[in-house]
């Protein structure tokens, strides 16, 4: 039988979509803020000519820098004043997660409440401008040197102006877009951070599937082969979307109490879903093969034979290609690593269990303290088995089909796994506020009933 939370979602339609003005403005809010991102990546940074430009990012496809290129709308490839995006905030923000997993003083400091999450956020806010002061120097070192071993000339005046110059425009676009992510957070609908990549995402998604259906049309890719793949991205999604609800409940019990109806015992379930890392292992283990592709692009033009350095780089291309069997395996263990690393960092079997003791709750058969924290330890280790599991199918298996029928990068599992988790993200926090619009309303009339009454 359902709920009345359920029986009051299903009731939902465009009429109370329409009376909820506040959601209104926050719809407003959000979409206002990601043409304001969509703009940005459009203004060039300062001493770049387009054209050059363009040339050296068509020689460096494949590359880490073609990767992240993808979550930021191809805002890198036309070099723009946002063209790390993002990224650097989030390293930063999975970097003090880790310190505070490992360090006992920032542990204590996440343990203060509401102050020490500030505390928290502005060393998040340092480490990326630090980080963001690093990648942009080097990516202004890098169009000037791989620029001039290629015979290009992408920097108009190259030289120690133009680096810094390049570094302030791109540590303030990155701080820009990660302050217009915290009010969308904020005053908006969903994860600011979040739909900033997925609009990245998307933002490409249009001309991917140009190219596709063209390839199509001109005999490049046969009909039933295009279906084919039309299918299996519907299909992905449609996995995708099953597996990101999925859950492993456990059943909580507190101590009786006194109530109406006598003397109850209050139950509750925690929810654990079975990918509780998210995206960061893909991300995480696609940049670490990538990385080395994009340093032997930018060390230039090598001869096999000439010496050892050069026989070294002319193996790390052939091996981390795309779709090679080394790429394929090498990949998948990074994605298994990252997902039982990052779990480990997101929940604490110690902490739920302390807490669970401390609240007088405890798991039916199962003794509070110890025995708690190792029942926890041993669901959630079966529960990432098999969201590693899905990550590495989601990830391969489209890598492999795709990288055989030489469709686009960004059709790839990671991309629709980030469209797909912050959609469903989105969707459930408008219907949020659709219920508590709902639940006003009714508030509202049990009001004036009873003044009528």
């Amino acid at each position: 039988m359902a709920s009345a939370s359920d029986q009051l979602a299903s009731s939902i339609n465009l009429a109370k979509f329409a009376k909820a003005t506040d959601l209104k403005k926050r719809l407003w809010f959000t979409l206002g803020a990601l043409i304001v991102f969509r703009m940005l990546s459009y203004v060039p940074l300062p001493g770049v000519d387009p054209t050059q430009l363009n040339l050296l990012a068509q020689q460096t496809q494949g590359g880490v820098l073609d990767f992240f290129n993808n979550f930021t709308g191809g805002a890198l490839n036309r070099m723009s004043i946002v063209a790390l995006g993002v990224m650097p905030y989030i390293t930063a923000s999975i970097v003090v997660q880790l310190a505070t997993s490992l360090s006992p003083t920032l542990n204590a400091i996440k343990k203060e409440g509401e102050s020490g999450r500030k505390r928290l956020n502005q060393y998040t806010r340092y480490g990326t401008v630090a980080l963001t002061a690093v990648q942009g120097y080097f990516i202004a070192v890098g169009l000037e040197t791989f620029g001039a071993s290629q015979g290009l000339q992408p920097v108009v005046e190259p030289g120690m102006i133009f680096r810094i110059g390049a570094v302030i425009s791109l540590v303030g676009g990155t701080m820009f877009l990660m302050w217009i992510g915290e009010q969308i957070t904020n005053r908006g609908i969903g994860n600011g951070i979040s739909l900033i990549i997925m609009a990245g995402i998307v933002a490409r998604l249009p001309t991917t599937l140009v190219q596709l259906f063209e390839s199509g049309r001109t005999g490049s890719i046969d009909p039933l082969r295009l279906i084919t793949i039309i299918l299996g991205v519907a299909i992905l999604v449609l996995f995708i979307c099953f597996m990101e609800r999925a859950q492993r409940r456990i059943l909580i019990q507190y101590p009786k109490r006194q109530t109406a109806r006598g003397v109850q015992a209050e139950r509750s379930h925690l929810p654990l879903k079975l990918n509780t890392a998210g995206v960061i292992p893909p991300i995480f283990a696609s940049s670490l093969l990538l990385l080395p592709l994009t340093v032997t692009q930018f060390a230039g033009n090598m001869t096999a034979g000439e010496n050892w350095y050069s026989d070294l780089i002319i193996n790390l291309n052939t091996w981390l290609r795309h779709g090679s069997p080394i790429y394929m395996t090498l990949y998948g263990l990074g994605i298994v690593f990252f997902s039982f690393f990052y779990t480990a960092v997101v929940f604490n079997p110690e902490e739920t269990a302390e807490n669970l003791k401390r609240y007088g709750g405890f798991i039916p058969g199962i003794r509070p303290g110890k025995n708690t924290e190792l029942y926890f330890d041993y669901v959630l280790t079966r529960i990432t088995v098999i969201g590693a599991a899905y990550l590495t199918i989601i990830c391969l298996v489209p890598e492999a089909v795709f990288s055989s029928m030489s469709i686009p990068f960004l059709m790839g599992g990671t991309s629709l796994l980030i469209v797909v988790n912050v959609t469903m993200d989105t969707v459930t926090q408008i219907q949020s506020h659709l219920l508590a619009h709902q639940y006003g309303d009714l508030i509202k009339k049990a009001k004036l009933k009873g003044r009528a009454r």
